[in-house]
């Protein structure tokens, strides 16, 4: 059974099929409210989503977005994270035989989502209301997660690390170096990663006794200037930071408030970052493999692209992260000594 056509898509929108075509192609001269809503009315009617079935071995493109900020301009390319597991999903998808387009961050839904030509699609921190998703589900396209969709149907499949259980391994690892009061550094974004490993800090806290303290870590505070008033008051000993620039910004300000570490601040950064091991002193650092991420994620989308190849059954295929102590976040318990900011 056909699709919508661009006749239809023309008469919902109540404009000409050129219209149409201009309006999903990106062409002509348009007001953004018309092109706008001709893609909207698109998307709802679900044009272009329904595709011939697959012959074997015939290859084809899958695509890799990253959608936490989608349509703000950030180079993702530039975070160790997004950086190895985009060269693994590339050499993955080549191995299947496919090509792999990677879209730049600055891709929201307004632009071309619409007509994007792709066989599969892998979206990365897919976040609440993500316009992304929801243009990608209305044309049928076959998708596959890395990390936990917040809107997920039942059929998803995605690929992640257990962020609960990693988050209680670093607070127990901080815990046994005497850290009294460990701050969270996070809560940036809205995906499932943030909220995972925050959930989890807070009843960590609630268990222990601890009162929770929560920074929001912002890309653009290199030198770590959202640590100014914890750290003037003595406020925290330790700083569970999980995006890759927070451990820097952490650094940078410890210093500047004259902190050493580890002795008056411990320190645990989420990173790929190999300058971390070769920090002085060594920051310990938490991998959440993001290339063995990008191997399942990957051969999993072709699998469900597959005529021969039973489909992956729907749900979390889960990669363990791995903790690396280091001498950041080794320090011998105190038995005199305060930091509590009195």
């Amino acid at each position: 059974m056909s699709g919508p056509t661009l006749a239809d898509v023309a008469r919902a929108a109540e404009v000409s099929t050129a219209t149409v075509s201009h309006a999903l192609n990106g062409t002509g001269r348009l007001a953004d409210a018309t092109r706008r809503r001709v893609r909207e009315v698109a998307t709802a009617l679900g044009y272009g989503a329904r595709r011939p079935p697959r012959t074997p071995r015939t290859g084809g493109t899958l695509g890799v977005a990253v959608t936490t900020y989608a349509g703000s301009a950030w180079n993702f390319l530039e975070v160790p994270y997004f950086a190895r597991l985009l060269t693994a999903a590339t050499a993955t998808a080549h191995a299947h035989g496919y090509a792999l387009t990677i879209l730049p961050a600055t891709c929201g839904a307004e632009t071309s989502w619409h007509t994007l030509t792709v066989d599969g699609m892998l979206l990365l921190d897919s976040p609440k209301d993500d316009p992304v998703l929801r243009a990608l589900r209305a044309r049928g396209i076959p998708l596959v997660f890395d990390g936990r969709p917040i809107a997920r149907r039942p059929e998803d499949v995605w690929v992640d690390n257990d962020h609960t259980a990693t988050t209680r391994e670093v607070l127990r690892h901080l815990a046994a170096s005497d850290a009294r009061r460990i701050v969270l550094h996070a809560g940036h974004g809205d995906e499932h990663y943030t909220r995972a490993v925050t959930r989890a800090y807070e009843q960590w806290c609630h268990e222990h006794g601890r009162t929770p303290l929560v920074l929001t870590f912002d890309p653009y505070d290199t030198s770590g200037h959202g640590f100014d008033a914890v750290f003037a008051a003595r406020a925290c000993d330790a700083v569970y930071t999980v995006y890759d620039p927070g451990g820097r910004q952490v650094l940078a300000a410890a210093a500047r408030h004259g902190l050493r570490i580890p002795d008056d601040l411990l320190l645990v950064c989420v990173s790929e970052d190999q300058a971390y091991a070769e920090n002085d002193p060594p920051v310990s650092t938490v991998t959440l493999h993001p290339a063995t991420i990008a191997e399942t994620a990957v051969t999993a989308l072709v699998s469900r692209l597959s005529p021969t190849t039973p489909p992956p059954p729907p749900g979390a295929l889960t990669v363990p992260a791995v903790l690396h102590p280091r001498r950041s976040s080794l320090r011998r318990p105190r038995h005199s000594g305060h930091l509590d900011g009195r």
